[in-house]
Order: structure tokens, then sequence, then C-alpha cells
């Protein structure tokens, strides 16, 4: 049985490789323009080239993002910028607008295009009809349940692979076409600059009471009605898979390197432990207790077991909860001594205890002894952003290990 991908969000170099060593199969990626994360650092066409170099060596793949809902300026750079992803060599890009898809026909016809779940696939006629446009895969809309998922893998070609949305940040346009933006902020969510104004504060004022905030229901914080929980679906890889989908996509190309590793690290165990015996398959709770430990919402099953109530909505803030602090990452290891070369990313104090992360979920806890700059002076601390130090290890690592702490604080960012 092939199994099923598992897809990973890239915001920038760093975050591909760590994508692609903590077990991503495909990762996808923004260049500087027609992607809708305006905000994310992005790809250069230099970092694109090494990423999908980095990628190819692997045996992953890399998508590129253009899936903004272009305007006529938008389009004057699309088909040079084509024919450079072309010599890329870039696998798939992913769109939804029929005029960019128009342009890839023409520029790049050989280039296999995905369609977004921004063109709002949501039944088994329109992936037809897209597929027979010359579509190869159709990121379904976040708004069906298993059993219309199925229905639709039933009624199309098996040449046509259908990808979702397991993982990540919901809008209140869960698949993704709002205006919100444009209205409160001047800055368009379909073009990749969203202000994210259903993360805000709001108050109810009637018509011919001018000026007399009501909160919508009773808390002193006031109410966050458009703010929906991140969708997490760990609980349900047999139905995923058993579903018909071809890929499972991981959101977040605005999180962390961090981010990024730990959740497909998760998510990369839980898919192969299904597979090594489908049969004797059991959900381990420590896999939720992992992906906890990346920043995150509270969570939500979206559409895929029932339709949304008002639980699938948070009232009390918009903060997301982070009890770890990414504190480093091992750049290099010393087998003989026992010691890594680190590049800090939080302050880290000798004596305190840090957890370390490996793919395949190798994680363990030790306490640090003792800590070198690059000097090979001892520290107590280490507190320069970025810092290159060498620590003691009770266990060997390898490149790309993450060092994390448990945060002393309420969690809440």
């Amino acid at each position: 049985m092939e199994k099923i991908e598992l897809l990973a969000p890239a915001g920038d170099l760093e975050k591909l490789k760590m994508a692609i060593i903590y077990g991503a199969d495909a990762v996808y990626i923004g260049g500087q323009l027609f992607g809708l994360r305006a905000s994310a650092k992005n790809f250069s066409m230099e970092d694109m080239k090494e990423g999908i170099e980095f990628a190819h060596k692997r045996g992953k793949k890399v998508y590129i993002t253009l899936n903004i809902i272009p305007h006529n300026d938008d389009l004057k750079e699309l088909p040079e910028y084509l024919k450079s992803l072309q010599e890329l060599n870039v696998d798939a890009v992913i769109l939804s607008d029929p005029g960019t898809f128009m342009y890839v026909k023409e520029c790049a016809p050989d280039m296999e295009v995905h369609l977004s779940t921004q063109a709002n696939n949501t039944n088994y006629m329109s992936a037809q009809f897209w597929h027979k446009q010359g579509i190869k895969r159709v990121i379904l809309a976040r708004e069906l349940a298993f059993n219309e998922i199925k229905e639709i893998r039933e009624n199309v070609p098996e040449s046509l692979e259908l990808e979702a949305f397991v993982h990540g940040a919901m809008c209140i346009s869960y698949s993704g076409r709002c205006l919100l933006s444009n209205y409160m902020a001047n800055r368009d969510a379909n073009r990749g600059a969203c202000a994210h104004p259903c993360r805000w504060q709001y108050y109810l004022m009637e018509e011919k009471r001018p000026g007399e905030y009501i909160p919508v229901f009773e808390d002193e914080k006031g109410t966050y009605f458009f703010n929906s929980k991140d969708l997490c679906m760990i609980e349900y890889i047999p139905e995923l898979i058993e579903s018909g989908l071809s890929s499972l996509k991981i959101e977040g190309r605005m999180k962390s390197a961090y981010y990024v590793a730990n959740i497909i690290n998760v998510y990369r165990k839980a898919i192969d432990t299904y597979y090594e015996n489908k049969e004797a398959y059991k959900y381990d709770p420590n896999w939720m207790m992992e992906i906890k430990k990346a920043s995150h919402r509270k969570f939500t099953n979206g559409f895929y077991i029932d339709k949304p109530t008002d639980k699938e909505q948070l009232y009390e803030n918009s903060s997301y909860i982070r009890e770890y602090d990414f504190v480093g990452v091992v750049v290099d290891y010393d087998e003989e001594k026992g010691i890594a070369t680190v590049e800090q990313r939080n302050r880290i104090f000798r004596g305190e205890s840090i957890e370390v992360m490996g793919p395949g979920m190798k994680n363990f806890t030790q306490n640090i002894t003792k800590m070198w700059n690059d000097k090979g002076e001892e520290l107590d601390v280490a507190p320069h952003p970025q810092q290159v130090i060498q620590i003691k290890m009770e266990q060997p690592v390898e490149k790309y290990y993450i060092l994390r702490k448990q945060r002393k604080d309420d969690g809440l960012e």
C-alpha cells in the first residue's frame, strides 16, 4: 500500500529543512510573489533553489503557492515567474484562480497543478470539472465530513489526488475566502496580507444607542466570537487514510521551525504506526501531549465528525498556549566527547532541565551540567540570540535535534 503523503508548511529555508528532516514527504512554500502569506519571510529564488535541491536529494517534493486571488496588476510578473519555477524543477504549483491556471498552461505546460482550498471544492462534480481541465490534485474545502470525502473519492477518477488540511489554525472563513481584513484594515486576505481581524476583541452596538458597547457575553475581556479553535486530527489517522485522501496537510507557514518539526514528528509517527500494522493500530495519547508542546490554541475537529457548533470557537482570548520554549538546535555533535554544538534560540541556564527532541520522536530529558562558549569558557547562562555554544549531552544527538524547556509562566503568549 502506498503511504499517504504528509505535507508540511515551510515559511523559510530553515523550516523547509526541519520539515524534511522530521518526516515530511513534501513541503509547500511561497516565493516572494503570488502566495497567501505575505508576512512570512518566504523564499528568494536562491533559497528556493537550495530548498528544492535539499528536498529532492532526500526523495521529497516541493510545491509552490500561487494561491492569491489576483487583480490585474498582480498578473504582470506571472509569466516570467512561472518560467523561473519551471527551471527550478518544482514538483507542483498550488493555485485557485482560473486566470492564473491559464497562464500556467501557457507558460509552463508541463507543470503539475494543485487546486487550492481557496477554490472551495465541496463536491465531486466540481472536482471532476477541474481534473478535466488538467488539475492533478484538489485540496478540498475544510467544510467536509469524512463521509463526504469518501463520496468524492468514489466519484472521481483514480488519477485525481485529494488533499485536506488536518492540523493548524482555522480562519472564520474556513476555506479562506474572507473579506473582513479588507474592510477592517484595508489589507487583502486573498492577496496574502491578512491582518487577522477574526482574532480581535468585539462588542455589540445597537443602532439607536451609539457609543454604548455591549459585550456579546458576560466577560470583562469582551468576546472573540470569530475566533476559531485550531484544527487537530491526530486522533483520527485511520479515518483520514481510509477516507481516500492522498495527502494530509499541516497549516503553518508563519509558525516557527520548532513548531513545524514538532507537529510533523508526531504525525509522521502516527502515520507510520498505522501502516506498520493497521489491524493492531492504537492511538497513543502521548502524541497529543507532544503536540501540545508546540504553540497552539484549544483544538477542534472542524467539520470532519459533525458540523461545528459554538464549542468550536474561542470566546476567552485570542492568545496561543505556549508551554515550552524552543531553546536551541544542534548543529554538530562530537560522539567521542559527548558534546553537542548548539545554536541558541532562547536563554539557557546551567543546571536547568531541558528536553531533547529528535526525528522519530527520539526524545529524552536531561539537566545541563556543563556549557561552554565558542572560546571554550564555561558558561552559567547563554543569553545572546543565536549564540553558538557547546553542551555536554547525556545521550547521543545528531544535527537538527531540537532543545526545548518548559516555561515557568502561565503558558499564554
